[in-house]
């Protein structure tokens, strides 16, 4: 995870899905990512106690409408712009759940940054 520095903002970031990162739609349009367990802890994970090859993360309706909208090319400011519109005050606070939204996604290696 790349640390930002005090003078940077973070609403100017770029986010942008993890290029290993699978992810489909349920039919509520609700959206499922798909993250492969690798490395040497989640193989022995994987044959010791039975923890599986792949994690589903089901994204609620607010983190459904902002995944498919990271391209690299819309900052934070602007995914913000079209939650608004979508959602209007049920996305209160905005920037709180949308800065939240981000550094979980990328605390678990979901997105990178552009």
């Amino acid at each position: 995870m790349k640390k930002i520095s005090a003078t940077e903002n973070y609403l100017a970031r770029r986010p942008i899905p993890e290029e290993q990162i699978q992810w489909s739609s349920e039919q509520e349009g609700l959206i499922v990512l798909h993250k492969e367990n690798t490395g040497f802890f989640p193989l022995i994970a994987q044959k010791l106690f039975g923890r599986p090859r792949i994690s589903y993360i089901h994204l609620d309706e607010m983190g459904s409408f902002v995944w498919p909208l990271m391209d690299g090319k819309k900052d934070i400011a602007c995914l913000g712009e079209l939650v608004k519109e979508r959602f209007g005050e049920q996305a209160e606070p905005l920037y709180v759940r949308l800065a939240k939204y981000f550094q979980i996604l990328d605390s678990y290696s979901l997105i990178r940054w552009k």
